[in-house]
């Protein structure tokens, strides 16, 4: 035993303080193939927002009103990942893949916050999006759980009874089936995807039958 004739020593203890929480945006979507602008788009909100990382999360079964006959998920998965594979802070995220069935953006935040505390949620959605939002599977619990970004396009008002935080970002008249019609078409998609994704296209042979 070690005997000591000086004073303790005194500790003191100080309060816990909260750690700023991560801040991660999340692109949902079908990415029925991933283009261009969605990474425009993610990087603006990104910058603008000062997020730390943007998340894409394809979805399995989109619960749209207008029903879209994706593409098999494991392809859009493997395009998303080829689209992001040079960006540090672009993940892949594939929740709603692997819990299957309807992909309701409700149960996706409700797990999402459950697997990481730490981390405060930004919903992006395009301007188009907003006019659907009432329609949304239980839209008034989920806007109390997740901040909405919505990023401005043309022709869509800018208003909405719901929390909104607007982004302006630069403007591309870019879409997935204007790409799908164009293979379709056998027409170029050069400069409208990145390179990776239009040679796993071309690879995969994606595309070239399926009508929207």
């Amino acid at each position: 035993m070690i005997k000591t004739d000086g004073p303790l020593t005194q500790v003191e203890v100080q309060p816990l303080t909260e750690l700023p929480k991560k801040k991660v945006g999340l692109m949902g979507g079908t990415f029925n193939p991933p283009h261009l602008g969605h990474l425009i788009i993610a990087k603006e909100v990104k910058e603008q927002l000062g997020l730390d990382e943007v998340w894409f999360m394809p979805d399995n079964l989109p619960p749209h009103i207008d029903k879209k006959d994706a593409l098999e998920a494991k392809y859009r998965v493997k395009m998303v990942a080829l689209s992001i594979k040079d960006e540090p802070d672009f993940k892949l995220e594939e929740l709603e893949i692997k819990r299957g069935g309807v992909s309701y953006t409700y149960d996706t935040i409700l797990e999402l916050r459950a697997m990481y505390p730490e981390i405060e949620f930004y919903f992006i959605i395009g301007g188009d999006m907003v006019a659907y939002l009432p329609k949304w599977y239980r839209i008034d619990e989920l806007v109390k759980l997740v901040q909405f970004v919505s990023v401005e396009r043309k022709g869509y008002p800018k208003q909405s009874d719901y929390p909104l935080i607007w982004v302006d970002v630069l403007r591309i008249d870019l879409s997935s089936s204007l790409i799908r019609e164009k293979i379709r078409q056998d027409r170029s998609i050069k400069y409208l995807v990145t390179r990776e994704v239009e040679e796993y296209i071309k690879q995969e042979g994606l595309y070239r039958d399926k009508k929207d």
